[in-house]
């Protein structure tokens, strides 16, 4: 039988400090998800490059979806749902989601080094509307694949791979 090899949560306690995060900072939630604080299309390429890392196909398909509704081209989805950051996306955001990535492949603990430049780059409140992108889709990705990882195990693997 083949292995689960999507990222999970790897205890209860991670999943409640992401899900507390997330809810002390609900203000911050509620100006970055209105578009205050970054865009709707740069939430979608933070949002798809970490489902890409993290590997939920509900989340790909959900987010390649609403990347097409803020206005990302078809071109630069296929490059996102590809793992790849796309050489045409706004220069500006390059950064960030390079970040994205670096933060979601080392399971939500950037280098400190990392995350100091993206606070310089992009000045702190902005820095924190980003990471509570990255917390949000982290979530949603990770019990996507608790779904899919129940699915495996009582199929004997033969389903949610």
């Amino acid at each position: 039988m083949n292995t689960f090899k999507r990222r999970l949560y790897r205890n209860i306690g991670e999943f409640f400090a992401d899900f507390r995060f997330i809810m002390s900072n609900r203000p911050l939630v509620r100006k970055t998800m209105r578009g205050e604080l970054i865009s709707q299309a740069f939430r979608e390429r933070l949002m798809m490059v970490v489902t890409q890392v993290n590997g939920c196909r509900y989340c790909s398909y959900f987010h390649a979806q609403e990347a097409l509704k803020a206005g990302i081209s078809e071109g630069e989805l296929k490059h996102l749902l590809a793992g790849a950051i796309p050489d045409d996306c706004p220069t500006e955001e390059y950064p960030a989601l390079l970040y994205a990535q670096h933060w979601a492949e080392s399971n939500a603990q950037p280098d400190s080094e990392v995350l100091q430049r993206l606070v310089e780059t992009y000045g702190q409140e902005q820095a924190d509307a980003i990471h509570i992108v990255l917390r949000m889709i982290r979530v949603g990705n990770l019990m996507g694949n608790l779904g899919d990882y129940l699915l495996y195990r009582i199929s004997f693997g033969r389903w949610g791979c």
